[in-house]
């Protein structure tokens, strides 16, 4: 009788520790969402990766409505395409990641997106810092980078990158231009400097004044002549009138 009653006790007991942990874990529901991110191969220096993010929805009154994402070392903004995202969203590039949003999703709709990276960079792990804005202008911060194996309330989105295949390499950036071709010369190699040219034209201008002087010299000469001429024509006229 007692073993009976002992076994019904447990058995009670049991149903209550069930009934717990089951409400807990409701109740801690909301807190559990997160942001998540996946890649088509993640790899180290893989090429053309595509990945896909989730957000969760916590929010009971709105939909999100916009995402902003800092990208980690080794991505830059202008290396990465939007593949596929909500009806009507749309991405924009920032100094230091890039938004992706527009109309507010559904209340309780996870915003999914993906975009297309050129090449993941020579790294063992990337964290994408996001924050969720909700169309009621609540904002969820996923920024918080574990370290250590340690948990933290806000956990940003973790891509683990296994190692790189073999031969692969950095995609190589092109060739900077030379001064040289970027800002050709705009005289040539043997052209003559500024100041003799300068002295050129001053002695241009010498001898147009000297040419001047001597047409003024040789313009009175002729004058006196022509008196001189004028003058002894007249003394004989008269001579021979007295005669």
């Amino acid at each position: 009788m007692n073993r009976s009653r002992t076994r019904l006790r447990l058995r009670r007991l049991g149903i209550a520790a069930v009934g717990a942990v089951a409400f807990v874990g409701v109740a801690a529901g909301p807190a559990a969402a997160h942001a998540e991110v996946t890649a088509s191969d993640p790899r180290a220096l893989a090429e053309n990766v595509t990945l896909s993010f989730t957000s969760e929805a916590e929010s009971e009154t709105a939909g999100i409505a916009e995402l902003r994402v800092v990208l980690p070392k080794g991505i830059a903004p202008d290396a990465l395409t939007l593949k596929d995202a909500p009806k009507e969203w749309k991405l924009t590039a920032t100094a230091d990641g890039y938004t992706i949003g527009g109309p507010a999703l559904a209340t309780g709709t996870d915003a999914e997106y993906s975009v297309t990276v050129r090449q993941l960079p020579d790294e063992k792990s990337l964290a994408f810092k996001t924050l969720e804005t909700y169309g009621d202008g609540k904002v969820s911060r996923w920024i918080e980078v574990p370290t250590a194996g340690e948990k933290v309330d806000n956990p940003a989105p973790v891509l683990e990158l296994k190692a790189a295949a073999p031969g692969a390499k950095p995609i190589a950036s092109g060739p900077s231009p030379t001064p040289s071709a970027a800002v050709p010369s705009a005289l040539p190699s043997n052209a003559s400097p500024s100041a003799p040219v300068a002295s050129a034209g001053a002695r241009a201008a010498g001898d147009e004044e000297a040419g001047s002087g001597t047409g003024a010299v040789v313009g009175a000469v002729a004058a006196v002549l022509l008196l001189a001429a004028a003058g002894a024509f007249w003394w004989m006229r008269r001579g021979r009138g007295r005669a």
